[in-house]
């Protein structure tokens, strides 16, 4: 028995549509779920939709149910929170996070679903997939007791690290943005705010993740000597230019990728995806994370609401797309 679905797809670089799907009834082991929330993340997501994935990336950009290939036609997204509606008799009921594209209702693996904690609101669970990657970043990072740490750009993962960093026991965290109202956010986020030309110096450890040429020559500058420059950003098909000259050598400097498709090598031994997932879920407990949903629409919007986010006629940290009550049919 199948049910009738929709999902959003980007048919060609800039354009995307909403496409009706059949969607069968799960099997032993599967679940059935009923879409109620879903996020795009404005950096990733809005690369593949202007078509900005390198053919060499292609394979490695693939999200887990991904359908079709990049350029496109192509279904994507990994932010998807929903309620389990058939399925093993633990998960019926339950609400859970899921590396799902925009979709309606859908039917996964039950191992490819987490169980969203009772402590953690639906809306804000959509924010795990985001969480999830500033985890591992610190994991690669491994701050430490009292550092000095400047995180460049305020976006939605700079921002998710911003917020796990102003945990740590005497960690000075500041946000540097090129747009003075990410202010609201760092101070709702509980960590200082500068722009670029205010930003203060001798940090122990730079996140970068503006996915800027100027951000990334600014993170250097900012470092103290033999300081690490954590690189979060995806260029895409973008090069950038990067100055190694003058006293980048003599101070012994760092610049280190991060890339949350594989667990950070300092935990590998002892943790898995789906430890890493479940912990990002735990840390969405603490609401000051609600200031990264910047925007809502519903479903039914997506084929106009896309191309304003990747303009950034919409300017977002994680957009939030609503799929109302829909019932099975």
């Amino acid at each position: 028995m199948s049910t009738g679905a929709r999902a959003f797809w980007v048919t060609s670089p800039g354009e995307g549509e909403i496409r009706h799907v059949d969607v069968r009834g799960p099997a032993e082991g599967e679940v059935l779920v009923r879409s109620l929330w879903s996020g795009v993340s404005r950096g990733t997501e809005t690369l593949v939709f202007r078509g900005g994935v390198p053919e060499s990336q292609h394979a490695v950009m693939r999200a887990p149910f991904q359908e079709g290939d990049f350029p496109g036609p192509v279904k994507y997204g990994y932010l998807n929170v929903g309620v389990v509606e058939q399925g093993p008799a633990a998960l019926v009921g339950r609400t859970v996070f899921c590396l799902y594209p925009h979709q309606t209702r859908y039917v996964v693996p039950a191992t490819a679903v987490t169980v969203v904690p009772d402590s953690v609101p639906a809306e804000r669970a959509v924010l795990a997939g985001t969480v999830e990657t500033a985890v591992n970043a610190l994991w690669d990072a491994a701050p430490l007791a009292g550092d000095r740490i400047a995180v460049v750009g305020g976006g939605m993962v700079g921002c998710s690290v911003a917020a796990l960093l102003a945990r740590f026991p005497g960690v000075r965290v500041q946000l540097v943005d090129a747009d003075p109202a990410r202010a609201t956010i760092a101070q709702a986020l509980g960590v200082d705010f500068a722009t670029p030309a205010e930003a203060v110096g001798g940090r122990d450890l730079v996140v970068h993740a503006s996915a800027t040429e100027q951000g990334l020559t600014r993170s250097l500058e900012l470092l103290a000597d033999e300081g690490t420059v954590l690189e979060l950003s995806w260029y895409g098909d973008r090069k950038v230019s990067l100055p190694l000259g003058e006293d980048f050598h003599s101070r012994r400097l760092v610049v280190r990728s991060s890339q949350v498709g594989a667990v950070s090598p300092a935990r590998r031994a002892s943790r898995t995806y789906a430890d890493r997932l479940a912990l990002a879920l735990e840390l969405l407990a603490d609401p000051a994370l609600d200031a990264l949903v910047t925007g809502d629409s519903a479903f039914e919007e997506l084929p106009d609401v896309m191309p304003k986010l990747a303009s950034g006629e919409i300017p977002a940290l994680c957009h939030r797309i609503g799929y109302g009550q829909e019932r099975l049919t």
